[in-house]
């Protein structure tokens, strides 16, 4: 089998690494790739925005498996597309991605099903926004309705911050028409956890827990970022919750989404707020998490191929899954002032130093080649990504290798992780 991976990060890499391990699958291609993703398959200059040249790619190289990993090419329509050529391809539809792609979309199809989630409003008129804020006067976060890289989402403990926030987004165009709605829902409080899982429709298929780690800074402080570690399993999610989110989430959505006519076939990642053992809905994405995708891969026995391929074929109640015992944590290595501006071209060194410190992998992100040299070329640049008997011993064995990479400028954060060890005696 000949399998097309689209994208060109972190998740991308764990995408293709994980693939390229099958006895199924003679050929991985990805489009566009990266220095580290050329190590398991062979990397093709095509945007994962250029669907044409993409659907064109796979006929000309009759690519069994299209496997999407970003959410812009979801939303954008490439797996209808691709479906109308003939080409199997894993993901949902243009309709099925606008879960992640209109978050006014997801707030309403949540309240539509009874989907535990916080109260809502949509605006498009700042005033009224401003005017709402006021009179609720209580903590709110504040959402871009479009796709905004992770960074569309505002948390506000102040009524300062929420005037802010709606400035930036309604006002300032700070996301661009990703900011022509927006939300303004209650402060939802608690510990978060990942759930991610994959559909056919009808069956559905549980990957390993795990927890993202959103702000910049240690101690979970300053400005959210598309993701700055991750730990997996996630102890926080529990049986009960478990069987909470598949009953009360899991199942509604899909069930919904089918009476609006929407298939849905692909990752549904629910990002849940947990309180007292009782989760609530942040938000539904409709691809694999990223950092997230990197230690819940990592734990992945199973051959990720074959799980892909019968989703698509509507064949998944065939597989099941086997899962790592182990735990995993990621740490991302980013550049200097990220998730601001930030400069490039810096050499990186010390990955082939750190993927000898103990069971442990470098995933590129924002990498490129210089002269020779592998540079950073990103926000997020490395996704050092290991495996331990406990979260404890899988942080230890991270941070070693982190402390053997350097480029100038380089920053990330010390914490990841802790909150597991702290939280949880067992682990």
């Amino acid at each position: 089998m000949k399998v097309l991976v689209v994208g060109s990060g972190g998740r991308e890499h764990a995408i293709c690494w994980k693939i390229s391990k099958s006895s199924k699958v003679e050929k991985v291609y990805c489009a566009p790739g990266n220095p580290g993703i050329k190590n398991v398959a062979e990397c093709i200059n095509i945007s994962p925005t250029d669907l044409n040249s993409l659907k064109a790619f796979a006929l000309k190289n009759t690519i069994d498996l299209t496997v999407v990993g970003p959410e812009l090419p979801l939303t954008l329509g490439i797996v209808d597309l691709f479906q109308k050529a003939g080409l199997k391809i894993f993901g949902p539809t243009k309709d099925g991605a606008m879960l992640e792609g209109s978050k006014v979309f997801s707030k309403n199809i949540m309240r539509e099903a009874g989907i535990p989630t916080a109260d809502f409003e949509v605006f498009s008129d700042p005033e009224k926004a401003v005017s709402y804020v006021k009179n609720r006067n209580k903590p709110v976060v504040i959402k871009a309705d479009g796709l905004a890289a992770g960074k569309g989402v505002i948390p506000c403990k102040t009524l300062e911050q929420a005037i802010e926030a709606i400035d930036r987004i309604l006002v300032k165009k700070e996301f661009g028409d990703a900011g022509d709605n927006i939300i303004i829902e209650d402060f939802l409080t608690g510990e978060e956890a990942s759930f991610i899982c994959l559909t056919d429709g009808k069956t559905i298929s549980v990957l390993p827990s795990s927890q993202d780690h959103k702000p910049v800074y240690d101690n979970d402080e300053g400005p959210n970022t598309g993701g700055m570690g991750a730990y997996s399993p996630a102890p926080v999610l529990t049986d009960e919750v478990y069987t909470f989110t598949i009953e009360k989430v899991i199942e509604p959505l899909i069930n919904m989404m089918a009476k609006k006519g929407i298939k849905y076939k692909g990752i549904i990642y629910a990002g849940l707020m947990i309180e007292n053992n009782i989760p609530r809905i942040l938000e539904f994405n409709v691809r694999l998490g990223d950092p997230e995708a990197q230690p819940i891969l990592s734990r992945l026995k199973s051959d990720l191929f074959d799980l892909f391929y019968l989703a698509t074929i509507e064949e998944l109640d065939r597989y099941c899954l086997e899962i790592d015992e182990k735990a995993s944590v990621c740490v991302v290595m980013a550049s200097g002032g990220y998730p601001a501006d930030y400069n490039k071209g810096f050499e990186i060194n010390g990955i082939k130093e750190a993927e000898e410190t103990g069971d442990l992998i470098v995933f590129h992100a924002g990498t490129a080649e210089k002269h020779g040299s592998l540079v950073n070329n990103g926000g997020r640049v490395l996704g050092v990504t290991s495996l331990g008997n406990s979260i404890k011993e899988a942080i230890d064995i991270a941070y070693k290798g982190v402390n053997k990479i350097c480029w100038t400028d380089m920053h990330y954060r010390t914490d990841i992780g802790i909150k597991a060890c702290k939280n949880y005696s067992r682990i």
